[in-house]
C-alpha cells in the first residue's frame, strides 16, 4: 500500500508539474483552428481522404484540424488530461507515443475508412487512452495501475466511441483506430522508441 500511497504522489506532482505543458500543446491546436477559421476552413482539405494519393498527405495533419471551435472544444478537455498523464514518462515519452498514433491511426484511417474527410485529434486522444490503459497490462507497475484507474474513471465513457456513430459527421474509424494504434505502440515501445527516437528534434522541450 506504500508503494501504491508514493506511486500515486507522485503522478499528481508529475500532472501538476506538466500541465502547462499539455494547456500549450492543446493551445497550438486552438491557434491552428483560428488559422482556419479566418480562411474558411479551407485547410481541412489536408485531412486524410482514404484510399487516394493525395489523402495520404492527410496523415500528417488530420489530427490538428478540426471541423469547428466546437469540434475541437469538446477534444481539447479529454486530450489535455491524457496527455498530461502521457507526459508523466517524460516529454520524449510524449512526443514519440504522440507521433505513433497519428502515424498507426491515419494509415488505418487512409486503409479501411469511409470515403470522406476524415480530420480531428480524437484519434489521438483515443489513442492516448489505448496506451495508458495497455500499458498496465504490457508494463505493469504501480503508476501504470495507476494511471489505468484515472483513466477508466474519469474517461471510461469514451469506450463508446469505438462503436459506429449514426452521426455521419463523426469518424468512428478514427476513434477505433486511434485506441489499436496506442495499444499497439504500448506493446512495440521499445521498438517505436528505436524507430523515432533520433528523428526528435533535439531543440524540442
Amino acid at each position: 500500500m506504500d508503494k501504491i500511497a508514493h506511486a500515486f504522489q507522485t503522478v499528481i506532482a508529475a500532472m501538476q508539474q506538466n500541465l502547462e505543458f499539455a494547456l500549450v500543446f492543446v493551445g497550438i491546436l486552438w491557434v491552428i483552428n483560428a488559422l482556419n477559421a479566418i480562411l474558411g476552413y479551407r485547410l481541412n482539405a489536408l485531412g486524410i481522404f482514404p484510399r487516394t494519393p493525395y489523402g495520404l498527405v492527410g496523415i500528417c495533419f488530420f489530427a490538428f484540424l478540426h471541423g469547428n471551435a466546437s469540434h475541437l472544444f469538446f477534444n481539447s478537455i479529454p486530450l489535455c488530461m491524457l496527455a498530461d498523464l502521457i507526459l508523466l514518462k517524460g516529454h520524449q515519452t510524449f512526443y514519440i507515443v504522440t507521433i505513433a498514433i497519428i502515424i498507426l491511426s491515419g494509415i488505418g484511417i487512409w486503409i479501411f475508412g469511409r470515403r470522406a474527410i476524415h480530420i480531428g485529434a480524437s484519434s489521438l486522444l483515443m489513442g492516448y487512452f489505448g496506451y495508458l490503459l495497455a500499458n498496465a497490462y504490457f508494463h505493469l507497475d504501480a503508476t501504470t495501475i495507476i494511471l489505468a484507474g484515472v483513466c477508466l474513471y474519469y474517461f471510461g465513457g469514451l469506450v463508446l466511441a469505438l462503436f459506429p456513430s449514426v452521426e455521419k459527421n463523426v469518424s468512428w474509424e478514427g476513434h477505433v483506430f486511434g485506441f489499436a494504434a496506442g495499444i499497439a505502440t504500448s506493446y512495440y515501445y521499445p521498438i517505436v522508441t528505436y524507430i523515432l527516437a533520433g528523428r526528435i528534434p533535439k531543440f524540442l522541450p
